[in-house]
């Protein structure tokens, strides 16, 4: 499909999770058409290819505003990695006058610090937990924990993330009544250390396995620290290989709910260039 006008766009990574930014302050794409445009700019084999959109926008309460589209089009309230990433690009753009900033979610604003490609971002504080969720799909029991970290997340503990068929399992439980009518994204997890873990994803919106999942990363850390399976600060492995670090703080020794809790790791600018149909 043809546009009035080219538009530049920037390919970001952020660990494997990969996104394409584009500035919208000034629109280029409406809000009416974003949906369509996603789908298909997100095609890897007939345009550019992504897990997700970020539209930047202007923002009333936050340095900068975002628009965030999963690959199938839908909408998602955060996404670690992507405000990341986002963060980065506002820094690369000259967009913000320093490299500390706020970022407007619709899961509310968020923090974030750029030293280089290395981004901390701060996220809105974790609710819905719930512990020892039964469930049974395919002749399988699960036992999950749940918690949203801007968006919702299903925890599966497992002795070996290998072993898991994550797109079926995932798939399963991302649609299992229990989480309904929003679905949930759904984690795979491996103690690997005191402080350390090992994650697999099946990512809501994008309906697969992905590489990282930030909101993911940083429910696993938490979820895990609440079982006193590890202690903060958490680094993660993810499909990618790349090592994200999770800090926060546990009042009374964690008999309160976790604060100040921070999502850090690597960002990398792929590619930028000029769209001019898709």
């Amino acid at each position: 499909m043809g546009l009035d006008m080219a538009i530049q766009f920037t390919k970001m990574s952020g660990s494997g999770n990969d996104f394409i930014i584009i500035d919208n302050r000034v629109p280029v794409i409406e809000d009416d058409k974003k949906r369509d445009f996603v789908r298909r700019v997100c095609d890897r084999r007939m345009s550019i290819g992504a897990d997700g959109v970020i539209f930047v926008e202007n923002s009333d309460c936050a340095d900068i505003k975002w628009d965030f589209y999963n690959e199938d089009g839908s909408t998602a309230e955060m996404c670690g990695n992507g405000g990341r990433c986002l963060a980065r690009y506002a820094v690369e753009k000259n967009m913000v006058s320093a490299n500390k900033m706020t970022l407007e979610t619709l899961a509310g604003i968020v923090g974030a610090e750029v030293n280089d490609e290395i981004v901390k971002v701060k996220l809105t504080q974790p609710e819905n937990l719930q512990q020892d969720i039964a469930l049974a799909l395919n002749g399988t029991e699960y036992r999950i924990d749940s918690l949203n970290t801007g968006v919702p997340h299903a925890i599966v503990y497992s002795d070996n993330i290998e072993d898991v068929n994550v797109k079926e399992a995932g798939h399963g439980i991302r649609f299992h009544k229990a989480f309904a009518p929003a679905g949930t994204n759904v984690d795979f997890v491996q103690k690997v250390g005191d402080k350390a873990l090992k994650i697999r994803t099946y990512e809501r919106g994008v309906e697969d396995e992905t590489l990282a999942c930030g909101t993911g990363v940083v429910a696993s850390a938490l979820l895990s620290s609440y079982k006193n399976l590890v202690q903060p600060p958490v680094e993660v492995e993810t499909r990618g290989g790349d090592i994200l670090k999770v800090d926060f703080a546990s009042p009374n020794g964690g008999e309160e709910p976790v604060t100040e809790v921070y999502l850090e790791g690597p960002t990398r600018i792929a590619f930028e260039g000029t769209l001019g149909e898709y």
